[in-house]
């Protein structure tokens, strides 16, 4: 049942960059990742009815600002510009590589060691995005560029988010963190969204794509992850951004008749190894340590994911 869950949850966020390919054109980022997080903080707002998530709320109000521009309204943005130009499916793969990002700032702004396993998981990694992105960059379409870097900054943006909320968010209930990055995004993105409404009349099943993109991929998503968080701990469900870079192409290939080439996948494949092999995925599975649903996870792994709550 929680492999299921696991495979759902991917199949979910890996549609979500189908969805922003979608969406995107007819919205324009602005407003579309509005509309977006503020669909998924109506969602997740019934964790109010606590006193205590209300307290944290307004205790931690600048902590949550913070996340909720660096790991929502900024690289959500960033990705949904990119998908005006980058296929779904490279957006998706581009996306897993956050870990590899979270590790290095972990390295250069905290001054959290690295071992040589880390070391050559970042290189692999980054050779991995070039192999990934060589021949659509190499096709000379303009705008293209720009929108690979754009993903990538997307990712750098949650590479930071994962530190600065394991520093600042600590003993946060994780649907209150959910919740309030959500809502600070909202905010944050609302003037924009008005001034770059779209003017001409949006139809029915793009509507249909922006509901799904709020309601399934961001706020049941959430709910999702963090049920299997607690279930089964945060390094199974840290898993499944191993993952989504497969739905994504699928999805990517069935819906929009992207193509799937060789060096995607060659690409796909040495990222995703550099990413584990960066995040400790790899390296940390010979220790083990009891999470608090029961399940045996890599502490190595653990520590550095414990709050890794809100990448996408």
């Amino acid at each position: 049942m929680n492999f299921i869950e696991l495979l759902l949850l991917a199949a979910i966020w890996g549609a979500s960059f189908l969805f922003l390919r979608i969406a995107a054109p007819e919205f324009g980022p602005f407003a579309l990742i509005a509309l977006r997080v503020g669909i998924a903080a109506l969602m997740l707002a019934p964790v109010l009815r606590s006193a205590a998530a209300r307290s944290q709320c307004r205790s931690k109000a600048w902590p949550l600002l913070v996340v909720g521009v660096s790991n929502s309204a900024l690289p959500f943005g960033l990705f949904a510009y990119s998908t005006l130009y980058v296929n779904a499916g490279i957006d998706s793969i581009l996306n897993a590589t956050t870990p590899i990002w979270a590790a290095m700032i972990a390295a250069l702004w905290f001054q959290q060691a690295l071992n040589r396993g880390q070391i050559f998981g970042l290189m692999l990694g980054l050779a991995g995005v070039v192999v990934l992105v060589w021949d659509t960059v190499g096709a000379g379409i303009a705008g293209v560029p720009l929108a690979i870097a754009a993903a990538l900054l997307a990712t750098v943006c949650y590479g930071f988010a994962v530190n600065y909320s394991k520093r600042h968010l600590a003993g946060v209930e994780p649907l209150v963190v959910a919740f309030g990055s959500q809502f600070f995004a909202t905010i944050v993105l609302l003037p924009p969204a008005l001034l770059f409404w779209p003017q001409q009349a949006i139809s029915p099943s793009i509507w249909a794509g922006v509901a799904a993109l709020g309601v399934v991929c961001t706020g049941f998503a959430y709910i999702l992850y963090f049920r299997l968080i607690e279930r089964v701990g945060v390094a199974y469900a840290a898993s499944v951004t191993f993952l989504i870079p497969i739905f994504g192409l699928i999805w990517g290939a069935v819906f929009l008749d992207e193509k799937v080439t060789p060096t995607m996948l060659a690409g796909c494949t040495i990222t995703l190894i550099g990413t584990a092999l960066a995040s400790g995925k790899l390296s940390g599975l010979r220790i083990k340590a009891k999470s608090k649903g029961g399940a045996d996870m890599p502490l190595a792994y653990t520590q550095r994911v414990d709050n890794d709550k809100q990448s996408r």
